[in-house]
């Protein structure tokens, strides 16, 4: 058993997959008996993943299902459709460039961009079969990529491998501080810091089942410990944990804004804003949500915070929502 807190090293030649634990799940969300803070829209499909896109100032959710798609939202406006393809699952959503997003695919990952509504097929060499669960974009352009199996690969170019490990469990999401990713594993419920040339460097046990990885605007990644029902903060250069604090009631949704950490508790339908600078989580402000709040986004530019309910409940929209 790793400690909490205690720096080790990927060992990539103990043979086999690495042991794992059950992945920790949100908890099942009650019906709701309060009114959601600000407003809600309507959202077809299954929600699976959700961001904000500066460049376009609109929300952007992957949709799952037999008619996959991204939808996107507009502050005041309608929600258009860009239709994915059916030929595989499409798994996980990053930003790339403005206006343009990243989704994983068997075999590789599609661009999307937003304001033309058209998406191109990236087929990544020698990975025909390979199943990618996670993408992020480095500060240099470079792209990070977890498969199924474990495998971390870095490109060299849109489609060239410039290393690839199998070292996890499960790549379960990525993220970037410059150059520098984060991988979290869920199965092993650990983070692990990736060098700018994509070897692993300095890991960390997170808790005791972490579901969700965010980074903020100060430099930080955020997870939610959901089993061990707390919110972790990690710094990246080198790698530690600098804070952690007890959050109950089911930790899932997470977004980092400039001001606040923003964490969704689904046993309760909430979704609090904690102040970081102080060393200790502070909480400043708390709202009512839709049910089954798992995706959080946040808009910097007018501190809308975006609440999506993954059983159908809609998108909340919350204006100003850092101000207590």
């Amino acid at each position: 058993m790793l400690l909490a807190g205690c720096s080790w090293m990927p060992d990539k030649h103990l043979g086999g997959a690495p042991p794992t634990i059950e992945t920790a799940r949100p908890a099942v969300s009650p019906a709701t008996t309060v009114t959601p803070a600000g407003t809600v829209r309507p959202l077809a499909g299954i929600p699976q993943a959700a961001l904000v896109d500066p460049d376009t100032a609109s929300l952007v959710v992957l949709v799952g299902g037999d008619t996959p798609s991204l939808q996107v939202l507009g502050s005041t406006s309608g929600t258009r459709v860009i239709p994915l393809p059916k030929t595989a699952p499409t798994t996980a959503l990053a930003a790339a460039q403005p206006g343009t997003v990243l989704l994983t695919t068997r075999g590789g990952y599609l661009t999307v961009d937003l304001r033309a509504g058209t998406v191109t097929r990236i087929d990544i060499d020698g990975q025909a079969n390979t199943d990618f669960t996670a993408i992020a974009r480095r500060a240099d352009g470079r792209l990070l990529l977890g498969t199924v199996d474990g495998t971390l690969l870095l490109l060299a170019g849109p489609a060239q491998v410039a290393h690839s490990e199998r070292i996890f469990a499960r790549v379960d999401a990525i993220v970037t501080q410059g150059d520098i990713g984060v991988v979290l594993d869920r199965g092993q419920t650990s983070v692990t810091a990736v060098n700018t040339d994509g070897s692993p460097g300095e890991a960390l046990r997170a808790g005791e089942g972490a579901t969700t990885m965010v980074a903020d605007s100060a430099g930080r990644v955020l997870v939610t410990d959901t089993r061990g029902g707390e919110l972790l903060v990690f710094g990246t250069d080198p790698l530690i944990m600098r804070q952690r604090y007890p959050v109950p009631s089911s930790p899932f949704g997470l977004a980092g804004s400039t001001a606040l950490a923003w964490v969704s508790t689904t046993v309760d339908n909430k979704v609090t804003g904690y102040d970081l600078s102080t060393g200790i989580p502070v909480q400043r402000v708390q709202y009512p949500t839709v049910s089954q709040p798992d995706l959080l986004a946040h808009d910097a530019a007018t501190d809308t915070l975006y609440v999506v309910s993954t059983t159908g409940a809609g998108v909340q929209m919350i204006a100003h929502a850092s101000r207590p």
